[in-house]
Order: C-alpha cells, then structure tokens, then sequence
C-alpha cells in the first residue's frame, strides 16, 4: 500500500499510454477469434488490414501519403517490413516523424538491410515506434512544446528532446523540414533517422 502512494501520475501514465496505443495498434491482427476459418478467410482477403481498403475519396491518410512520396520510399519499405501498415491508417491522431530516404542511406553500411530482414522484425519495430508519437504535433505545436519545457512522448515508451536552433525545430538530432497535415494526423519530415 506505502508502494502505490509513491507512486506520481506520471508513473501510471506513461506504461498506461504505451499499452493503450499497443493494444489499438495491433487490434487489427488480433487472430484469437473462434471462429478460426471464417478469420482466416478474412485475414486471407485482407491480409494489411484498413490498409487494404481503397478510398480514392477521402483526404490521404498518413500511409497514403508516404506511399505517395517518393522521399519515403525507403520508410515505406520499413513499415511493410515490421508489417504495421495498418497502424498508419487507424483513426489517430498519430504523429509520424518521417525519415526521408537520405536519412536511411546515411546509416552505416548494411544497417537498413539487416533491419528489414525478417528475424529483426522487433528490432525494426521498436525503431518505427521512435518515430511515432500519439496526438498531433505540427511544427508549430512542437514549438509551443518546447516553450513549455516538455519533451516529446514516443510510441516506444520513450520521451525525445525537442529543441529549436537557428529557427528550426529539433527532435532529439533530428531537423523537422516540414509538416504534412493528413486526415488521421500529421507527418513531420525529418532529415536523420531517430536512434
């Protein structure tokens, strides 16, 4: 009982939002139902989940727009390779710290390659997870953030140092380019990968 009166909010918040945004995020693949051949059928049909559904009508959605930037195809390789499409199309708000392709090929030599190879698939995830934070954060609410003295909350667990310099916004090392408003969040365009 002493134990759980030390404990702040912010102890309880924090493992709670990350099992919360883990339970939502894989909700999609959940394969547990009983009715296992009628499952199977449709995750046979549907293999990426909400990814799968094609709307030409609606505003793009975070995945859509990646899928559409050629500056993101190798982000868009990881993603299918830790097989979190679906993430990227849920209902938000999700923040999504967009690594450009540069920012791949600037990792050592044979880095992104062993990544995306299937035995590494948690490794991978938990560097996707990085790269996301729930809510939306353009650069203008990043730099409100930062006047507030607060650090950024990742999927992954973590909290990320926002920083300006020379009139630009910084996530950890990372310089925000742009910001992407999509219909489920917002992309913020980042030049270095956040490891």
């Amino acid at each position: 009982m002493r134990n759980l009166k030390n404990l702040t909010m912010r102890n309880l918040i924090k493992p709670f939002s990350y099992i919360v945004f883990l339970l939502i995020a894989f909700s999609c693949n959940n394969n547990g139902n009983k009715n296992s051949a009628h499952t199977d059928e449709a995750v046979n049909n549907t293999p990426l989940g909400q990814a799968s559904v094609v709307d030409e009508i609606s505003d793009p959605n975070i995945l859509q727009v990646a899928i559409g930037s050629e500056d993101h195809s190798l982000l868009v390789a990881a993603v299918q390779a830790a097989k979190i499409e679906h993430v990227l199309v849920n209902a938000g708000p999700l923040t999504v710290f967009a690594p450009v392709n540069n920012a791949f090929e600037s990792l050592p030599e044979g880095v992104l390659d062993n990544l995306l190879k299937p035995e590494n698939i948690n490794d991978l995830l938990s560097i996707l997870l990085r790269h996301s934070a729930p809510g939306t954060y353009s650069i203008q609410k990043l730099k409100n953030e930062i006047k507030k003295g607060r650090k950024l909350y990742m999927a992954n667990g973590d909290y990320l140092d926002l920083s300006i310099q020379n009139e630009n916004v910084y996530i950890n090392d990372s310089k925000i380019i742009q910001s992407i408003i999509t219909s489920n969040g917002v992309i913020n365009v980042v030049d270095k990968v956040i490891l």
